[in-house]
């Protein structure tokens, strides 16, 4: 287990090992999407009280989700770059932060196109709508800030900073239908409950969400590979790879 992770500080390794993967992640992930998407979209009957405008559930709903993740997955590596000053886990960071702000804003938008049919307006400041627009300004410090500092090693640990500094932003976000008043929908997924929509809504939903989450990870290994051969351009293997063309 610690061979590994200390595997994964290796760039070259990294690069390596990600090619394998992302094929499969790729067509995986695209597969299942278009399957819950097309289901969700053509298939799924209609809400007995909103009629077919909740089918937008099956774009807002994995959006949001992941969009949460994504930050959280940036905290855990936040963590990483702080103790074990891991340079791949800055990468990871840096690569993944403009996903998870388009994320961020797709689940932004849906939820206005959402909220104007069911609550009459396009937006509200909401406890969980306003949550998840303090979310994207998360992203955009993030990125900004990245994009400031030159020196690399401060960079990393100034963003790693920020990032777990705003983390605590992710359980308001969840929290927040329960806490305050509001008119946002309760999760649409429990762990420890059975979900209240008829299995024709809900397993297109979670084909949706699983095929989003594949798709953000060949993203985001495609993303780590073009920092990684950026950062380690001067490097001998970097370098053997150019002059052989497996890169461009």
């Amino acid at each position: 287990m610690w061979q590994f992770f200390h595997k994964l500080g290796s760039p070259r390794w990294f690069h390596g090992i990600a090619s394998r993967f992302m094929p499969w992640l790729l067509w995986t992930g695209l597969l299942l999407s278009l399957a819950g998407i097309v289901w969700g979209l053509g298939f799924a009957p209609r809400d007995y009280l909103q009629g077919n405008s909740y089918r937008i559930i099956f774009i807002h709903v994995p959006t949001a989700f992941l969009a949460q993740s994504v930050y959280i997955m940036m905290a855990v590596a936040a963590v990483v770059t702080l103790v074990w000053r891991m340079k791949l886990a800055d990468v990871f960071v840096k690569s993944v932060a403009p996903v998870g702000a388009v994320l961020t804003f797709l689940a932004l938008v849906t939820g206005a196109v959402w909220g104007k049919p069911t609550w009459g307006t396009w937006w509200i400041w909401d406890a969980r709508l306003t949550s998840m627009l303090i979310l994207l300004f998360l992203y955009f410090g993030v990125m900004a800030l990245g994009a400031a500092i030159s020196d690399e090693k401060s960079s990393a640990r100034s963003v790693a900073v920020l990032v777990l500094v705003g983390v605590v932003n992710i359980p308001i976000i969840k929290y927040s239908v329960d806490w305050w008043n509001t008119l946002h929908q309760p999760a649409t997924f429990k762990l420890t409950e059975k979900p209240t929509m008829p299995p024709e809504m809900w397993v297109p939903l979670l084909l949706v969400v699983l095929g989003l989450y594949l798709l953000f990870g060949w993203l985001a290994f495609y993303r780590m590979q073009t920092e990684i051969l950026h950062r380690e351009r001067r490097t001998r293997w970097v370098r053997s790879m150019l002059s052989s063309g497996e890169v461009s």
